[in-house]
């Protein structure tokens, strides 16, 4: 049922908007979409960046023909310094393959190398090119009793994403929310124009019976000036509700992003469910951001206390096979290959640090307990303040009957209040009581259609739940991100 007639200044541009499809405009093309959508995307690329980080690395390391001319100090069997003279070129190439160990935490790293350097003066007997290779060397880097990062980044970081894509979810629900706000904001400024419109035409008409009165004496002149007084007032209240709806009408225009003047249709119609409470909260616990932020806050708080007490000492394993050989010619260095092991143990144990690193393992422990009572607290506000949404929810629809009924008397009362006026039955203070009930009935009609609807769609963005098709709220992310 339409709550007034179309307010009489719709012209060619005009766009005649239902809730839903303001909605849908809100998703697509609205600023605050558009701030939702890069913030999806900036997660999407550190989860593909964290992804990456996991496979085997592949990198060129290369040094451009180098020219070396310049005299260099040596010191002789004697002690004694001298100079001699470097005059050469020199090109140098590496390829290295690295993975990261995901159990342990190390690093297995692949090395290949050639060396070229061509000797310009000097002693050229031996040939003035000479090559060095290494074929291929192993390299091992663990750390034996550290925190193993990559381990705790596997459990992490998925975390993270998933809250990514739930917070775009609820944005997009809360984009809806925001369309919702203004559309009714411009509806209620719309409705106003309406109501004044008609107070004034009322206001009008009723000095003109209060002057006709006066001449018959039926009425005093104090009436007579309360009907003018009315007149005015519903004059200005006119202009002001007229200014009221340019702003509501600049606001949706804005947020929507287009250059018509826009004509909301009151939604006849409203989603028919009823929701459960242990429902709603197990689809927002399953859904929602919130509950994804949790677990990821715990897994923090328990990798910081991992840390601390992993820095408590620290001992690194560098180990290094391969094999190297020398020549005048390229092909040749790679015969006769030489061994070459290298295993290298680093320790760092501290010794006398006053306490230092068993006061970084406390505070990462007070701090994971700090947490944990937060995670609690935070937990029990929200299954309160969604019981809370669930209940107004539920009898937002009583309300809004009980709003529909209330305008259609208040509307009728005051109808008959007029016609009694005229005929002389009741006194202005009525009349004007009468048309304030009216007023006001008819707004509250608006406002608690508006709750309805807020209330559903801010449902919706907690639970991340579609109730009239009863099933999860999700896009193709790969999709939209591309």
């Amino acid at each position: 049922m339409c709550l007034f007639p179309m307010v009489g200044h719709a012209e060619v541009d005009t766009l005649r908007l239902t809730l839903e499809d303001c909605i849908v405009m809100a998703r697509r093309q609205s600023v605050d979409a558009a701030v939702a959508l890069g913030e999806l995307k900036s997660a999407y690329w550190e989860w593909r960046s964290y992804k990456a980080d996991l496979l085997p690395e592949v990198s060129l390391s290369a040094n451009v023909p180098t020219y070396n001319k310049r005299y260099s100090t040596y010191q002789r069997e004697d002690g004694t310094h001298s100079y001699v003279r470097n005059d050469f070129m020199e090109v140098d190439g590496s390829l290295y393959v690295s993975q990261k160990i995901w159990p342990t935490g190390g690093t297995l790293s692949v090395e290949s190398s050639l060396d070229w350097l061509r000797q310009m003066s000097g002693d050229t007997s031996g040939g003035k090119n000479q090559f060095m290779s290494m074929p291929i060397a192993l390299t091992l880097s663990q750390p034996l009793f550290g925190v193993n990062s990559v381990k705790w980044n596997r459990r992490i970081e998925p975390l993270r994403y998933r809250e990514a894509k739930a917070s775009f979810l609820a944005e997009t629900e809360q984009v809806a929310m925001r369309a919702i706000s203004l559309f009714f904001n411009l509806l209620l400024a719309n409705e106003n124009v309406h109501i004044a419109e008609q107070n004034l035409q009322n206001a009008e008409k009723l000095y003109e019976v209060a002057k006709a009165k006066r001449e018959m004496g039926t009425i005093s002149q104090n009436d007579v000036l309360q009907m003018r007084l009315n007149m005015l007032n519903a004059q200005s209240s006119l202009t002001s509700t007229e200014s009221s709806r340019k702003a509501r009408m600049f606001e949706l225009k804005a947020f929507l992003d287009v250059e018509e003047d826009i004509l909301p249709i009151v939604p006849e119609e409203i989603p028919e469910v009823t929701l459960v409470y242990q429902d709603v909260l197990n689809h927002a616990l399953e859904n929602n951001a919130f509950a994804t932020t949790m677990r990821r806050r715990q897994l923090e708080a328990d990798y910081s206390v991992a840390y601390a007490k992993g820095n408590q000492r620290s001992v690194t394993l560098y180990a290094q096979v391969g094999y190297t050989g020398t020549a005048s010619r390229m092909n040749e260095a790679y015969r006769d290959l030489l061994s070459k092991e290298v295993v290298q143990v680093g320790v760092s144990l501290p010794l006398l640090d006053w306490g230092k690193r068993r006061g970084q393992v406390k505070v990462a422990e007070s701090n994971r307990e700090i947490v944990r009572n937060q995670v609690r607290q935070q937990s029990q506000e929200f299954n309160q303040n969604l019981f809370v949404l669930t209940e107004q929810f539920n009898h937002q629809r009583q309300q809004l009957r009980i709003a529909e009924e209330a305008d259609t008397i208040a509307q009728r009362r005051y109808h008959t209040n007029v016609e009694t006026f005229k005929i002389g039955s009741i006194s202005t203070l009525e009349l004007s009581d009468a048309q304030t009930a009216k007023d006001e009935a008819r707004q509250n009609r608006l406002a608690q259609l508006f709750n309805y609807w807020y209330y559903y769609y801010q449902l919706r963005s907690i639970t991340l739940w579609d109730f009239e098709r009863n099933q999860n709220i999700n896009v193709d992310f790969d999709k939209i991100v591309r």
